[in-house]
């Protein structure tokens, strides 16, 4: 216990939050949920006491308060109109400053769970980064202006499963941090949990790091990565979907550590304090008996870790989601069932426990001696902590107009001398009426930089940057080699020695490349300095027209999520490209096959799904967000842009004949905000029909997108002649 005092006593050593400062970062500028502030309220009723403003705007996630403005995502718009949604409110007033709204497509999260993701903003340059649960990664400026995007799905095979918990974003130094699950390509290919950071000012990738060792449990998890100085060395800690917690140096990406704290993924976000790590899961433990667990691990060590760094453990406690809370020497955790466990923080007692309400997913924010708490059925709460036990200050619910309990899923930021959060029925500014409001600035989150390594220090490691690139081939690129010391600090751009494995090109010795302009080429950009070595992957693709026949016998390396799923195999004289069933996990699937900033164009191929007893799969094509999907079971043909909302689709009936070979055409036409897509399905045996088989008009279209495939193969399924054009 001496050493986990030593440890957990490292944590005042940590620069505290300025009082009545920014809330940056969904657990605050010190990435805790605790807060230095005086003076907050201690009750307050949604009819009016100490409500200072309330703003009309649907969302479920933590807001972040930065330069005088309350920011958050959420969901919009009904009908044929709804959007994901990011909005910024004046602080002081509530009024709001603007709204972004974006096009919700290739995924499966149903409307009630879009803005599921808290944002994360940058004190330096006042950017707010969001992570929207259909896998774009945007950076929208101060005024709500994009600076720059990127598509995680098209780009690096982030998944978007129908539980839609997103990862959300992790500001740090000049870097921004996001969490993935799925399948890319290349040495990204397998299925794995993912951790990829981004220039924050331009969006270009730093570095990808796939520290997970095995396939993931849950395609969904939501234990966003946080940041911490541990045993001297810059750190980010993130849960996976695999149940394991995962450590990476936070400049390199370079795996640390791993502790499996559960046999499935894993949901609640870690908490770090001085050199120790917080975790916290509700389902199977890895060494059996009840369901739950709380631990602490020494964050110090290096490797797998499981039997050797955990400090302490509390169990028979289900902490699913909510984040763990440290103040005043105690761990709060909120348990599924909204119950409040306080534990020691030093050794893990349990010292008592508080009754909130029904369903407990949000981390309490500690501030003024209190504890801020919400609860899924439209609780919020306000609690006085002790040593021994816990009152309850104040308890009110929020409800939507029409009566029922409002969600809340996100916990509350603390800013400015008053409390923030959000739900179903608004946002909501809690504070004393008449008492002085002024902003003051976070300059910056912590941890604060560690101490400059020595001017001769040697170099550990070597990094390539861009980490990855998606470009245009024949277009020249120029890339960098870093070195970092042994502690991942950046020491210098080095003069590295250059080469290519499997990318046709030339690199010159400053490490400017050249490709081919005609024709697709893929690979990696290798540096060598020394006894060190890194590469990173390269995708340069040719001006459209593509065409694939599959003759060569291999599927493309470059296209994301095909993997070993696919394969080309011999079929009636020629080389088919083939998606069979699988014995366990999802049939269904998706291949991005270009890159995503593509529109205008065509794309088709002749497809053949079979028949097994009563199964027949589903097979179709994308173009630009926007799927064509033959329903074999269903003996329907469906026109769709969001898979979980089909309000937005075309469907008729098409009893297409097992067996047989069809021919499919998908092209979208954008003009300003609306798209008209086409669809065009018919037996290849037949003459060409001279209209589409389906047309959908979209009045917020998608404006650009990658072309692939779709498929759901609970039986065999084949592509031929697969062809990508400009639309005539």
């Amino acid at each position: 216990m001496k050493a986990v005092a030593l440890l957990v006593h490292a944590s005042f050593c940590l620069t505290s939050a300025a009082l009545a400062s920014d809330w940056p970062s969904w657990r605050g500028p010190d990435r805790n949920g605790v807060s230095d502030e005086k003076g907050l309220v201690s009750s307050w009723s949604p009819e009016g006491e100490n409500v200072l403003w309330r703003a009309d705007f649907t969302a479920r996630a933590t807001p972040i308060v930065l330069g005088g403005r309350v920011c958050t995502s959420g969901r919009a718009g009904s009908g044929l109109d709804r959007q994901e949604a990011v909005a910024c409110f004046d602080a002081g007033t509530g009024k709001k400053l603007w709204e972004r709204r974006f096009p919700v497509h290739n995924t499966m999260v149903p409307f009630s769970r879009v803005g599921w993701s808290s944002l994360a903003g940058d004190p330096e340059t006042g950017n707010v980064y969001a992570q929207n649960v259909d896998g774009q990664l945007v950076c929208l400026d101060a005024k709500g202006g994009t600076v720059w995007s990127r598509r995680l799905g098209e780009e690096f095979g982030r998944g978007s499963g129908y539980g839609g918990r997103t990862l959300i974003p992790l500001v740090d130094e000049d870097r921004v941090v996001v969490g993935i699950v799925g399948a890319g390509w290349g040495d990204n290919g397998p299925p794995r949990q993912r951790y990829m950071a981004f220039d924050k000012k331009t969006g270009a990738v730093r570095w990808i790091s796939t520290p997970a060792q095995g396939p993931f449990d849950d395609a969904n998890n939501q234990a966003s990565p946080t940041v911490g100085v541990i045993g001297g060395k810059r750190l980010i800690v993130g849960g996976g979907a695999d149940g394991w917690l995962y450590a990476v140096e936070a400049r390199t990406g370079a795996p640390v550590w791993r502790f499996q704290v559960s046999v499935r993924g894993l949901n609640s976000p870690p908490l770090i304090v001085g050199d120790v790590v917080y975790a916290a899961h509700s389902e199977e433990n890895v060494d059996g008996g009840s369901m739950g667990r709380v631990v602490a691990i020494d964050g110090t060590r290096t490797g797998d870790i499981t039997k050797t760094g955990e400090l302490w453990r509390a169990g028979d406690l289900g902490i699913g989601f909510a984040a763990p809370t440290a103040a005043d020497g105690r761990l709060y955790v909120v348990d599924n069932a909204a119950n409040m466990h306080a534990l020691d923080l030093k050794t893990g007692k349990h010292l008592y426990s508080h009754h909130l309400g029904t369903i407990g997913r949000a981390a309490p924010t500690a501030a003024d001696g209190k504890l801020y708490v919400t609860e899924e059925v439209g609780k919020v709460l306000i609690v006085e902590p002790s040593a021994t036990g816990a009152k309850t200050l104040d308890e009110d619910e929020v409800k939507v107009p029409e009566g029922r309990f409002a969600e809340i899923w996100g916990s509350v930021a603390v800013a400015y001398g008053r409390v923030y959060f959000t739900s179903e029925a608004g946002v909501f500014c809690l504070g004393r009426k008449g008492a002085p409001f002024k902003p003051t600035a976070t300059s910056k989150l912590t941890p604060a930089a560690e101490p400059a390594p020595a001017p001769d220090a040697k170099a550990a490691r070597l990094l390539v940057v861009p980490g990855e690139v998606i470009a245009k081939a024949g277009e020249p690129f120029a890339f960098e080699a870093w070195s970092f010391d042994d502690k991942g600090r950046f020491l210098r751009k080095e003069q590295a020695a250059w080469s290519l494995e499997g990318l046709a090109g030339e690199i010159a010795a400053d490490g400017k490349l050249t490709t081919p302009g005609n024709a697709t080429t893929a690979g990696k950009v290798k540096a060598t300095l020394g006894e060190l070595s890194a590469t990173t992957q390269a995708r340069f693709f040719a001006p459209l027209p593509w065409s694939l026949d599959f003759e060569s016998g291999a599927v493309p390396r470059h296209w994301l999520g095909a993997g070993p799923r696919f394969k080309v195999t011999d079929l009636e004289g020629s080389k088919r490209l083939h998606k069979p069933p699988v014995e366990t996990g999802l049939q269904r699937a998706t291949v991005f096959i270009g890159p995503a900033t593509l529109s205008g164009y065509t794309v088709e191929a002749d497809v053949m799904a079979t028949k097994q007893g009563r199964r027949v799969g589903d097979i179709g094509l994308i173009n630009q967000g926007y799927t064509l999907d033959l329903l074999g079971k269903k003996e329907e043909l469906q026109l769709r842009v969001w898979a979980s909302e089909l309000e937005k689709s075309k469907t008729i009936p098409f009893p297409a004949e097992a067996g047989a070979w069809y021919h499919m055409r998908l092209r979208v036409d954008v003009a300003g905000e609306k798209a008209t897509v086409r669809g065009k399905v018919w037996k290849k045996a037949d003459p060409e029909p001279s209209e589409w088989t389906l047309t959908l008009d979209d009045p917020i279209a998608v404006q650009q997108g990658a072309p692939g495939l779709y498929a759901d193969s609970a039986t065999d399924l084949y592509w031929d002649n697969l062809v990508v054009k400009v639309s005539e």
